[in-house]
């Protein structure tokens, strides 16, 4: 499953935030480390499980996506401790 969020956080600074997420978890849901790179870092999980984080700078922030088969919601929550940049409708609101 892809999913993707757009955070007003510089890549960098997501990606390092990835990191620290990802290998604290609670045991069952810790992924650590495989590749990482300027603009990317992979992690495997229990079970071999691999759970993809990449980032993009655009106008205004940075389009984050996140790719896994088992770890949905752990990119959800992940996703959850990211500024989002705001809608166009709360901007104009």
């Amino acid at each position: 499953m892809l999913q993707e969020i757009k955070t007003t956080r510089p890549a960098a600074e997501v990606l390092a935030a990835a990191k620290t997420f990802f290998t604290r978890r609670n045991p069952i849901y810790a992924a650590f480390i495989e590749k990482e790179g300027p603009d990317y870092v992979t992690f495997r999980g229990q079970g071999g499980e691999e759970l993809v984080i990449g980032v993009t700078p655009t106008e205004g922030g940075t389009l984050v996506r996140g790719s896994t088969y088992l770890f949905d919601a752990q990119i959800s929550r992940f996703f959850s401790t990211l500024d989002p940049v705001p809608a166009a409708e709360e901007i104009a609101g």
